[in-house]
C-alpha cells in the first residue's frame, strides 16, 4: 500500500477469536471490536479502514452495544463505512432500524454466501438488502470451487467427511456443499460454458452478477491466471435459455410464508381473482 494508500479501499472484519479459550478475544462486544480495529490499523500501518464488517452475529451481544460501538469508530474517523456478514435478516433489520432511530452510522454492505449451490439467501436476505439499499458482496460465488467443474462423483467418498478438512476437498465436503445435487448443478454450468465458449467459473460468476442486489462477488483466485479468467465474467452474456436452465437446476425449496402466500387459494383471497403484476414474495 505504500505510496498509493489513497487509491485503495481497505475492508476488514471483526468477530472471530484471536486467542483460543479467551472469550474476550472474540465475539461482537465492544472490547473485541475496539481491539480488533486497533490491531488492524497497526498491522496495516494505516489511519483508517474504509469498510469494516461485523463477521458473524454471536447471538450474545446486544444490538445497542454493537451499533453504538461501530458508530463511535465512524465518528472517530478510524472507520468510514460499516457492513455486516453472516447474520439473519431480522437481526440486520433491527440493527439498521436502531441506527436510524438513534442517528448512528448505518450499515451499507451485506456480505453473504451466494451462488448457484447456495440460493436460500434469496428467501429473506437478498430481498431485504435490495429494499434497504445494502450493497451485497457474495462470498464463495463458485461454491468453494464446485461450480468450476473440478469435482466429480468420485469425490463423494466417505473419506471426504469433516475429519479431513485440512485438504481443500475436505473443507468443501465439511461445508455440506459437496453433494450429488451440487455436482448436478455444476454439470449444467459446465455444459453451458462449453456451449458459449466460456469457462464454468465465468458462467457461475455471470449468473451471480445478474441479481440486482449484487455489487461484486468476492473472487478467491489463487493465481493471476485464475483472476484474469474470473474478471472475464463481466463480459459474459447469458441467453434466457441458459438462465432458465441454471435457475431450474439450482432452485431452492420455497419456505413459509412465501410458499403459503403464493398458493392459488391465498392469491385468490388476496387479490380477488385480479391479475396483479410485479408481485414480490
Amino acid at each position: 500500500m505504500k505510496g498509493r494508500r489513497d487509491r485503495l479501499v481497505i475492508s476488514t472484519k471483526y468477530t472471530m477469536a484471536r486467542d483460543p479459550g479467551d472469550p474476550n478475544s472474540g465475539g461482537n462486544h465492544r472490547l473485541n471490536l475496539m481491539r480488533s480495529v486497533e490491531t488492524s490499523l497497526s498491522q496495516l500501518d494505516t489511519d483508517r479502514i474504509e469498510l469494516l464488517y461485523l463477521h458473524a452475529w454471536d447471538f450474545t451481544t446486544s444490538a445497542e452495544e454493537v451499533m453504538r460501538g461501530l458508530d463511535d469508530l465512524v465518528r472517530s474517523g478510524k472507520v468510514l463505512y460499516l457492513g455486516i456478514c453472516n447474520t439473519p435478516a431480522w437481526k440486520v433489520v433491527q440493527l439498521q432500524a436502531l441506527s436510524e432511530l438513534r442517528g448512528w452510522s448505518p450499515l451499507v454492505a451485506l456480505q453473504i454466501e451466494y451462488s448457484l449451490v447456495e440460493r436460500t439467501v434469496e428467501h429473506e436476505l437478498l430481498p431485504m438488502a435490495q429494499e434497504m439499499g445494502l450493497g451485497v458482496i457474495p462470498w464463495s460465488p463458485l461454491g468453494g470451487g464446485i461450480l468450476t467443474g473440478k469435482y466429480g462423483r468420485n469425490d463423494l467418498s466417505p473419506s471426504n467427511e469433516a475429519g479431513v478438512a485440512s485438504q481443500r476437498k475436505g473443507v468443501i465436503s465439511s461445508s455440506g456443499h459437496l453433494t450429488e445435487r451440487s455436482l448436478q448443478i455444476a454439470s449444467v454450468v459446465v455444459d453451458i460454458a462449453e456451449e458459449i465458449g466460456a469457462t464454468p467459473s465465468q458462467v457461475a460468476l455471470a449468473w451471480t452478477l445478474r441479481n440486482p442486489a449484487v455489487v461484486a462477488p468476492i473472487i478467491g483466485a489463487r493465481t493471476l491466471r485464475q483472476a484474469e479468467d474470473n474478471l472475464k465474467a463481466l463480459s459474459i452474456e447469458l441467453a434466457e435459455s441458459h438462465i432458465a436452465s441454471l435457475d431450474h437446476a439450482s432452485a431452492p425449496e420455497p419456505i413459509f410464508p412465501s410458499r403459503f402466500v403464493a398458493t392459488p387459494m391465498v392469491q385468490q383471497l388476496i387479490f380477488g381473482g385480479a391479475n396483479v403484476q410485479d408481485r414480490a414474495y
